[in-house]
């Protein structure tokens, strides 16, 4: 009997569950649709279903964004999987060659439908809410046969702060009935905008560079599970109506022939909803599949099926805008329907060829493994006196790529990446070797290519991104394969030495080093540098050398405090007996100068670029860990000049906020001994102003051949004038301070022509020549524009200096070299 009342207890206790999943209007108290619902109740929901459905749906925090908001991962699939959840997991990796060992047995579609990685394009995570509980409903057959033959991961949210950022906005100024005039202030979303993280970043950028936190975090759960399949939920204009696939020209060559094909039959599922509820969309239109860092084309190169959806809509659409070329009213209510059905057509697309996309995506790593395609079957980089290899490093490491080391000197032949030239190569013990004899060979392949073959002109954004450009590698290819040796970087420990030395030497050549000075800096502790090269005990020290004295630090335990910051950077320290040298300036020298540890202020707001400032912003807190004050740019004119060292203005336009008598202002500050760093759009401002030395380059006008071009070519008519992101040598006077580390090569991410004119009086210390394009779609016009044209210069306004960077160093933070050529202008 007491069996029989347990038994009938768990049936009521089952049932009750069931009963207990509450749909998402009842959950919010408002229906679903009819308003934003905060990301901390999105969050709540999940674990409220998962709650009631805990033999079908485990829910996993697998992170934490800047502001401390969680990212959560659902999986979601029949009891009998989510049982097994772990073992399905293993044997995925094994079948693909990602852990050691055979599966004992097959494994379902793993399918990860990714919403709302851009925070104003709040469709998406309001989806997220639909999608699991119908996928949970069991009323719904056709979910419930998705359950039994897959695994479902849905990520609500990848951007939780910028969405919260959007949400938080709309939802203070909407009217109690949402206003659909397109100029009212709920279409009006104030700067930066929900759009982009904490920092400012754009994360569907993020995907093959990992800055961000919330990628990183993401990336790390993403190569444990590696999904057949990845969806992409975005929005984009109010005014356009809704992409899927097929993708748009240029695909990357080496999407594969399956690939294509899937391409293909996604649309196919898609348009069944659309044609039956007599939708608009458009497909083979913008959304390509070519620059690898977007959250369709990363995992398109990890073998998944990657694909990208846009809802007409985003930040300006609100909960309805009225559409005058459509002759309707765009509500949430229509972008999550929308949203909810090319849902429901991916797994249905999955669902059809479940068999084949399992065995394509093992076929994929296995011959990635066994035969890798391309021209190289290696990859050397060479590590004497590069102090980039850890970072790069630690980038293979999130990649989930296997490497190693040479283990002993040889010699091969190989062709340098940067500059194609085939040629022998010493190889000594501790070169990186990197073999494409491994399951992910084909993303290597992918990332190292230094010149992307582009089969259209017309493309989204970044045309070139060879890791030997981006992290400034010494990186060659070598059609013979050669095994690494695993071996671990080592490991550096400064200890103090017995006898006290005069001074402490530290190299000048990477990000790291920036991050160790402006420790330093912090501390209050006397950092010196060398402005041209020395030579003591026959080694070679070059200029921009950091000269740490005991003189002048005796206030501090300064031993202790040198040494220990150096390990705590990877600063390998020189100790050194005396101030004098063999060849070049003593320690006591002019040329040997003070740092200080500035005052550093960047302008941000309305007039700015998000992403310029935010770049600057992330360098400053994550990068090297140095204040920095923001101020809002509407206050440049009250500032209290006689505090600030530095003042930085990032990408954009300020030519309304900078008056003549504002310019005078800020170049007497600089004459008094500031440092002003404007950068791209910033320097306008600066153009032709008196003291300023900066100038647009002459050009006759010629006469306009354009003027019977044809309108339907109006889309490249202007690709001609545009250079999405191509990669430049900037030719560089590596003795100016500002190239200082930068090396004999400095490769940069050119997205636009400012066209200025070589400084007359100042420093010429980057500039581009006839020849210095090496990667990337450069339009014919765009690129008359960049020759002969300076990109990095500077000059001495009395006591003090002007910067010009016509190009971001920080970008991204994706440059390596372009990080310490920052820390050189902020810093020297």
């Amino acid at each position: 009997m007491t069996r029989l009342i347990h038994f009938l207890f768990f049936l009521f206790s089952i049932q009750t569950a069931f009963a207990q999943t509450q749909t998402p209007d009842e959950f919010l108290r408002f229906p679903l649709g009819s308003g934003f619902a905060y990301h901390h109740l999105i969050v709540d929901y999940f674990k409220s279903v998962q709650s009631q459905n805990t033999d079908r749906m485990k829910l996993v925090r697998y992170g934490t964004t800047n502001e401390g908001r969680p990212l959560m991962l659902a999986f979601v699939s029949s009891p009998e999987n989510i049982a097994k959840l772990e073992s399905i997991r293993t044997n995925h990796l094994k079948s693909i060659g990602l852990l050691p060992g055979k599966a004992d047995a097959s494994v379902p579609p793993i399918v990860w439908l990714s919403y709302n990685v851009h925070g104003n394009e709040a469709v998406s995570a309001n989806t997220s809410m639909k999608v699991i509980y119908e996928l949970l409903n069991r009323n719904n057959a056709l979910t419930q046969d998705f359950l039994k033959n897959m695994v479902v991961l849905i990520d609500p949210c990848i951007n939780p702060d910028g969405y919260e950022r959007y949400t938080q906005w709309y939802n203070r100024v909407r009217n109690a009935t949402p206003d659909v005039t397109p100029f009212a202030l709920e279409h009006e979303e104030p700067w930066p905008g929900g759009r982009f993280n904490h920092y400012l970043f754009d994360l569907n950028r993020d995907w093959a560079w990992q800055t961000q936190k919330e990628t990183q975090e993401r990336i790390a759960l993403y190569n444990q599970w590696m999904p057949h399949f990845h969806a992409d939920f975005h929005e984009m204009s109010p005014s356009r109506s809704y992409y899927f696939p097929p993708a748009a020209k240029p695909y990357n060559k080496d999407v594969t022939a399956w690939q294509r094909q899937f391409n293909e039959l996604i649309g196919e599922y898609c348009r069944k909803y659309f044609d039956k509820n007599n939708w608009a969309y458009f497909t083979r239109n913008d959304y390509d599949l070519f620059y690898p860092s977007y959250g369709d084309t990363w995992p398109t190169a990890n073998g998944a099926i990657g694909v990208t959806y846009e809802q007409g809509g985003s930040g300006r659409a609100g909960l309805a805008l009225e559409r005058a070329n459509e002759h309707d009213t765009l509500t949430l209510n229509d972008r999550i329907a929308h949203h909810y059905a090319t849902s429901l057509a991916t797994l249905e697309a999955v669902l059809s060829q479940k068999e084949k996309i399992v065995a394509e995506f093992i076929r994929f790593h296995q011959d990635a493994a066994s035969a890798p395609t391309g021209n190289f079957k290696t990859y050397l980089i060479k590590t004497g006196n590069n102090e980039n290899i850890r970072s790069f490093r630690n980038w293979l490491d999130r990649q989930g790529f296997n490497y190693g080391i040479a283990g002993k000197a040889m010699s091969a032949k190989g062709t340098e990446l940067t500059s194609s030239a085939e040629q022998m190569i010493k190889i000594d013990n501790d070169d990186l070797l990197i073999s494409a004899y491994q399951p992910k060979s084909n993303l290597l392949r992918i990332l190292f290519d230094p010149k992307p073959a582009l089969e259209d002109s017309v493309t989204y954004d970044v045309t070139s991104w060879g890791l030997a450009y981006i992290f400034g590698l010494k990186a060659y290819g070598l059609k013979e394969k050669l095994t690494p040796v695993a071996a671990q970087p080592a490991a550096i420990e400064n200890i103090i030495p017995a006898a006290a030395p005069y001074a402490y030497l530290a190299n000048w050549s990477n990000a790291e080093d920036a991050t160790f000075l402006a420790e330093l800096l912090k501390g209050g502790v006397l950092v010196k540098t060398s402005n041209t090269p020395f030579e003591m005990d026959k080694i070679s020290y070059p200029a921009g050398t950091l000269i740490i004295t005991r003189k002048g630090n005796e206030r501090i335990p300064f031993d202790k405090v040198v040494t220990s910051l150096a390990n705590k950077h990877f600063v390998k320290l020189t100790p050194v007996k005396t101030g004098f040298v063999s060849t070049g300036p003593d320690f006591g020298n002019d040329h040997v100068v003070a740092l200080k540890a500035p005052k550093v202020v960047a302008l941000a707001g309305d007039g700015v670029s998000p992403t310029a400032f935010g770049a600057i912003w992330h360098y400053f807190e994550q990068q090297i860990k140095y204040p920095v004050t923001i101020v809002n740019a509407a206050k440049l004119a009250g500032l209290p000049w006689n505090e600030i060292d530095v003042l930085i203005l990032p990408d954009g336009r300020y030519g309304d906020m900078i008056s003549d008598k504002l310019l005078d202002t800020i170049q007497g500050w600089v004459k008094n001994g500031g440092k002003l760093i404007a950068m791209e759009h910033a320097t306008d401002a600066l153009v032709n102003k008196p003291g300023f030395g900066l100038t647009k380059k002459f050009s006759e006008k010629k006469r306009d051949e354009d003027t019977f071009k044809k309108y339907g070519e109006q889309q490249r008519q202007e690709a001609s004038d545009s250079s999405p992101g191509s990669m430049y040598q900037v030719s560089m006077d590596a003795t100016h301070p500002l190239a200082f580390g930068c090396g004999d090569e400095y490769f940069t991410i050119v997205r636009d022509a400012y066209e200025r004119d070589y400084l007359k009086d100042g420093w010429n210390v980057g500039y581009l020549k006839e020849d210095n394009y090496k990667a990337g779609f450069v339009g014919i016009k765009m690129a008359g524009k960049l020759k002969n044209t300076l990109i990095i210069g500077t000059q001495e306004l009395g006591r003090g200096q002007v910067i010009y960077l016509m190009d971001d160093p920080v970008f991204r933070a994706m440059l390596e070299k372009g990080k310490l050529l920052f820390g050189n202008a902020v810093f020297r």
